[in-house]
């Protein structure tokens, strides 16, 4: 039996109901703990909000397939997180839908982010040098080039830190023993 793939169209005049379940909608709401009381209007409002955010996301991921090396019909993860990371005004969902990256990159880098947790001096030359091996049959070397992981540290916040509090107070003391002394042209902080 043949999927029917065929786009429903979006709906140019109000009607008065959603496409999206309204009584699931208040389900959502009435989990939130700072929400007492939800009236119907309410939540038709947010649930038509909802549809719109949607057709947007779903509008922008759709233009970014189009783009492609190869333009493609089919909207995949890697266009939703490609429209994301593009638009300004979706930035706050890229936690939420992050890139993908190769797993060799990123065995790469956890490797070089454990060894600084443990106070070793690894530059990311070092961290990719330990995950040599063999080449493949075509000539293709299986260790990502150093440019790979200097996009990648782009990708991760700043202000990631382990989830163990010994772990994250050690490293914030390694930290600041690293930092070089104040010398007389730095204006002290004092209370």
């Amino acid at each position: 039996m043949p999927y029917n793939t065929t786009a429903i169209p979006p709906r140019k005049e109000p009607t008065g109901q959603t496409q999206l379940p309204l009584s699931r909608v208040k389900k959502i709401i009435s989990q939130d703990p700072e929400v007492a009381m939800c009236s119907n209007n309410a939540a038709f409002v947010i649930t038509l909000a909802a549809e719109m955010f949607i057709q947007h996301l779903a509008g922008e991921s759709h233009n970014q397939a189009r783009l492609d090396k190869k333009p493609r019909k089919n909207v995949q993860y890697k266009d939703v997180a490609s429209a994301i990371s593009h638009h300004d005004n979706l930035e706050f969902l890229e936690d939420t839908v992050p890139r993908t990256i190769p797993y060799k990159l990123a065995l790469a880098k956890a490797k070089t982010i454990q060894a600084q947790l443990r106070g070793e001096n690894v530059t990311a030359d070092e961290g990719l040098q330990s995950m040599q091996q063999p080449a493949r049959t075509n000539g293709d070397s299986t260790v990502p080039s150093t440019e790979e992981v200097d996009s990648f540290e782009t990708l991760l916040r700043i202000d990631d830190r382990p989830d163990d509090p010994n772990e994250q107070l050690e490293l914030e003391m390694r930290q600041a023993a690293a930092e070089p002394e104040p010398t007389e042209n730095d204006i002290g902080m004092s209370g």
